[in-house]
């Protein structure tokens, strides 16, 4: 279905290719996962097989790819739209209409088809991806995993033969992404859909995959084979893997129930052993820095947020979690007066944001919003920087130097837009933390980011807590939540349902349970890294 024959992508400017020498076929009917570090080129590799790549973003393509026998180079995108479906990391950018129901008919429209055609198919696609109840909502009142669906659900009307998908479940609830994932395959295997999706969030889709393809990045050729083949020796894996990997386990185990099998001995050694050591939540008599008294927000006729009580104390991470729409960044953009109470109130450092002057409220609390190029307007680096210390009232080279901290060899001259997802949440976290806030709000951090760029940022986040900064997450990553969170408080329908230490609401849920936890369930431990401290011990 798609071919790809010597293929390589060179960036005007660039030093060396992004991609070079890829040889390979996906068959129809395939689930085709790329995986990689940021930065590998699995978004240019997307890119190519609907002429993307070079037509839009430039560059030069050597070799040659082909779909379903058109060649990419002379066929441009529009040429190709009958025939192969995009879906970006940025919902929003591939939006043209403003309510659900009429995106997911623009596609069908483009296409010509008979409205009868699309009347049905726009049902069955509310049906196939929970988009029922939304079917009438303006498209800038949803949360970002309802705009992921949508804009899924606005590709599949037109029934492409190929899908390809970046980061499709970033914005994703795991309950919603397991749904996502599931309608896929049953797309690849009852309707021979081809899927070509990238994904650095591997412990949701491996179980998925037919196929991987393995960018080592530099350029370097492509790694292509099984599930288990990639999964031995790739430098990218996902928790379960990374625990197999420990423990010894061949072959190694790609599912929960493969390592639930392969764990009786590593359960039996790891009850000999005390538990994991955490904090405990909010630190003795810490001050409360964040505060909700039965808030109630509303966009028109939907309530976000129900008569929500909550705090939050210097010295804490507390994780919001739950479904996608659930009201988790309605509750942060309260707290940074982006959103005005319906009822009730809300209050940073005792007083309310709303009447907050801007440079006064950039030295209390800080947002990190899903997307962190929405903060970016200037042409470098260095120009971000410097505005962002006029902005706080900070000396010169201040936001510069925080950056140095958080994001080592940056070029101060590079275009914003020209940096890897990590870089970019790195240069935000700088221009926010110049003012000094103690309150750090961040609304999914690790959207985009690959294994070894998390743990840069737990490492981070753990610093700067253990600052006295307060630190709160808006997330679906469960095992983000399970590597740097204190506590963990659950939305539901914008009411809280859960509130309380990270590790118990971990254990205690299906739906938020890393996957260490749920190999080793009952036992307490959350991550790898907890296992191999516990392990060395023992030895």
């Amino acid at each position: 279905m798609i071919s790809f024959d010597g293929v390589g992508v060179t960036y005007h400017g660039a030093t060396h290719p992004t991609i070079s020498g890829i040889d390979l076929e996906v068959e129809e009917a395939e689930l085709c996962l790329v995986i990689g570090r940021t930065g590998s080129g699995k978004s240019t590799l997307l890119r190519t097989v609907n002429g993307l790549v070079p037509h839009f973003t430039g560059g030069t393509l050597h070799g040659r790819v082909t779909v379903a026998g058109r060649d990419t180079a002379t066929h441009p995108p529009r040429e190709l739209a009958d025939l192969v479906g995009v879906v970006g990391q940025d919902p929003r950018a591939g939006f043209v209409t403003d309510l659900v129901e009429e995106e997911l008919a623009y596609g069908m429209e483009s296409l010509g088809l008979d409205p009868m055609v699309m009347r049905r198919r726009v049902e069955e696609t509310l049906d196939l991806l929970g988009l029922v109840e939304l079917r009438n909502r303006p498209l800038d009142t949803l949360s970002g995993g309802e705009r992921q669906r949508v804009a899924i659900g606005a590709v599949l009307t037109t029934h492409p033969a190929v899908l390809v998908l970046d980061e499709p479940t970033s914005a994703l609830d795991p309950p919603a992404a397991e749904e996502v994932l599931a309608t896929l395959q049953r797309l690849v295997h009852d309707l021979g859909l081809t899927v070509l999706l990238a994904e650095h969030r591997l412990e949701r889709v491996v179980p998925f995959a037919d196929r991987i393809l393995h960018l080592p990045g530099d350029g370097a050729a492509v790694e292509s084979g099984s599930p288990g083949e990639i999964m031995a020796t790739s430098p990218v894996v996902p928790p379960v893997v990374e625990l197999g990997r420990l423990a010894g386990w061949s072959p190694l185990p790609l599912t929960i129930r493969e390592a639930r099998r392969c764990a009786r001995d590593l359960r039996e050694q790891l009850r000999t052993q005390p538990s994991p050591t955490r904090s405990s939540g909010t630190p003795a008599a810490a001050s409360e820095v964040l505060r909700a008294a039965q808030l109630t927000v509303a966009y028109g006729d939907t309530l976000a947020l129900r008569h929500v009580d909550l705090s939050v104390h210097l010295g804490e991470v507390v994780a919001l979690m739950g479904r996608n729409g659930a009201g988790k960044s309605s509750l942060l953009q309260a707290w940074t007066g982006l959103l005005t109470p319906t009822a009730g109130l809300v209050t940073v450092a005792g007083r309310d944001p709303g009447s907050l002057p801007p440079a006064e409220l950039v030295r209390e609390v800080a947002l990190v919003p899903q997307e962190p190029a929405e903060l970016l307007y200037a042409d470098t680096v260095a120009a971000e920087c410097a505005s962002a210390d006029v902005d706080a009232g900070c000396e010169p080279g201040s936001c510069a130097t925080l950056l140095a901290r958080l994001v080592p060899g940056l070029d101060p001259e590079q275009h914003p837009r020209d940096l890897s997802e990590g870089q970019r949440l790195g240069l935000v976290l700088a221009i926010q933390l110049t003012a000094d806030p103690p309150a750090l709000l961040l609304d999914e951090p690790t959207r985009g980011l690959d294994y070894d760029a998390k743990r840069t940022l737990v490492g981070l986040l753990r610093d700067l807590v253990g600052e006295g900064r307060a630190i709160v997450l808006a997330t679906h990553d469960v095992e983000l939540v399970a590597a740097v969170a204190d506590r963990t408080v659950v939305l539901a329908d914008g009411e809280v349902v859960v509130d309380g230490p990270a590790d118990e609401v971990a254990v205690s849920s299906p739906a938020f349970a890393p996957q260490v936890a749920k190999v080793l369930s009952p036992l307490p431990w959350l991550t790898v890294d907890e296992v191999h401290r516990s392990l060395e011990v023992a030895s």
